[in-house]
């Protein structure tokens, strides 16, 4: 069984046991996280879509903990002008544990 949630602005395909990072989302390590924007549900055999979210589904996850991901370098420079610039980003990120999925 599998779903695809939505979070952060993004969608993730996701099944029991999966960890997976997403965008930052409030609590502490080890609390339980709700996600009830369900786009659609697939046992194997039965399928169903939302439209736009599946009503009454929900995936529960655990907060594993917190981080910062990799930084990216983002560099400008405009050619003959003596003009550089670098700067970086490292993106805030919640490390969870998919535990259920029901519909």
């Amino acid at each position: 069984m599998f779903a695809v949630i939505e979070s952060g602005g993004k969608q993730h395909t996701v099944s029991e046991g999966d960890q997976l990072k997403v965008e930052l989302l409030p609590g502490e390590e080890g609390a339980a996280i709700e996600f009830d924007k369900v786009l659609m549900i697939s046992d194997g055999s039965a399928s169903k879509l939302g439209n736009p979210f599946v009503e009454n589904a929900k995936v529960t996850a655990k907060l594993i903990g917190h981080g910062k991901s990799k930084k990216v370098k983002i560099f400008k420079m405009k050619r003959r002008k003596d003009y550089r610039r670098t700067y970086g980003h490292r993106q805030n990120f919640t490390e969870i544990l998919i535990e259920s999925i029901s519909s």
